[in-house]
């Protein structure tokens, strides 16, 4: 009993056919489609870019709502969204920029002086803005 695993040649490559020298792109492309759809499905998580630290809270409601965020850096910077805003203009440029809106939500940072906050909080409160107040869930055991 003979066994041949060269082919019908033995083989040797017959010298009418030339080699196969195309690139398979399939694989590629199935690679870049899982990569688009996975960059699609996280795009959502990226934050507004401007680095807070925001305060560790026992119970955090989950909100689903869409509203201006007002951020509070460490050294008491503003920024509705990503725009630098001043204190004192900061209702002004919420109703411009979010025309209709009536509440926002206030994100600062665990380091940031109270006053600041407070200060916002009571400009915002003038102008008739609900206040909603980003914490995050501190998940250690005590």
């Amino acid at each position: 009993m003979a066994i041949n695993v060269g082919g019908a040649n033995g083989g040797r490559r017959s010298r009418g056919a030339p080699p196969l020298a195309e690139i398979n792109v399939t694989p590629f492309v199935d690679v870049a489609l899982v990569l688009l759809i996975i960059f699609m499905i996280t795009a959502h998580a990226m934050d507004s870019g401007i680095e807070i630290d925001v305060p560790k809270t026992r119970t955090v409601s989950t909100v689903t709502k869409e509203l201006p965020v007002v951020s509070i850096t460490k050294s008491g910077d503003l920024f509705l969204g990503k725009d630098p805003v001043n204190i004192n203009a900061l209702p002004e440029a919420i109703h411009t920029k979010y025309p209709g809106q009536t509440a926002v939500y206030i994100k600062a940072d665990k380091l940031t002086k109270m006053d600041i906050g407070v200060q916002v909080m009571s400009i915002l409160g003038n102008a008739k803005f609900g206040i909603n107040v980003v914490t995050q869930l501190d998940d250690t055991r005590r």
